[in-house]
């Protein structure tokens, strides 16, 4: 994968891997609508907690693969046997705790989807249904952490999901275009 337009400035966080600039690129950022999308950035926002973003990015598509295109209906339904298999992929984060979040996370969020009518109705509520822009010159200045991720994070974890800290959410947040954090020099950032 070559890097579209090299010389175009982007938020320092991507660097030059192809993989990560095509991330930064064309995903990140970008409002996320999809509830099989959220479910795939809420799992693989799970599976970064301690690892950095482009470990989970190499291997996203391993993970599409062993968690059937991240379809919440078939997750939810992974046994300890399945469990098991997972752990044996070399493709995959082997972790137990993480993979058992996954399907943990699936029954819970089929229980808001069940509530809002869709996982996207139910998360977009935290900023009101808009992106909130900010306005970052320098990474040093890009929180880790919110108000309103902490708040995510306690109604989630109230709601049955597991690795949903406040520092997991405002990632997801980020990934899922709920806020725009690109700096003022990134070209992506919304003018």
């Amino acid at each position: 994968m070559q890097t579209p337009h090299p010389d175009l400035p982007r938020c320092p966080w991507c660097g030059t891997d192809p993989l990560y600039v095509h991330y930064h690129d064309h995903e990140w950022g970008v409002p996320c609508h999809d509830d099989r999308q959220w479910f795939e950035k809420l799992s693989l926002e799970a599976m970064q907690a301690g690892l950095s973003w482009i470990t989970v990015l190499r291997k996203r598509e391993n993970y599409r693969a062993a968690f059937e295109g991240f379809d919440p209906q078939r997750v939810v339904a992974y046994g300890e046997d399945t469990i098991e298999a997972l752990m044996q992929n070399a493709g995959l984060i082997r972790n137990r705790l993480k993979m058992h979040a996954i399907v943990r996370n699936a029954g819970a969020f089929l229980a808001v989807q069940a509530e809002f009518g869709s996982f996207d109705s139910y998360i977009w509520r935290f900023t009101d249904g808009q992106t909130l822009v900010n306005h970052f010159a320098t990474m040093a200045e890009v929180p880790a952490v919110t108000p309103i991720a902490q708040a995510m994070s306690k109604d989630l974890k109230r709601r049955g999901f597991t690795f949903v800290g406040p520092t997991i959410c405002y990632a997801m947040m980020q990934a899922c275009g709920m806020v725009d954090d690109h700096l003022l020099t990134c070209w992506k950032r919304a003018r």
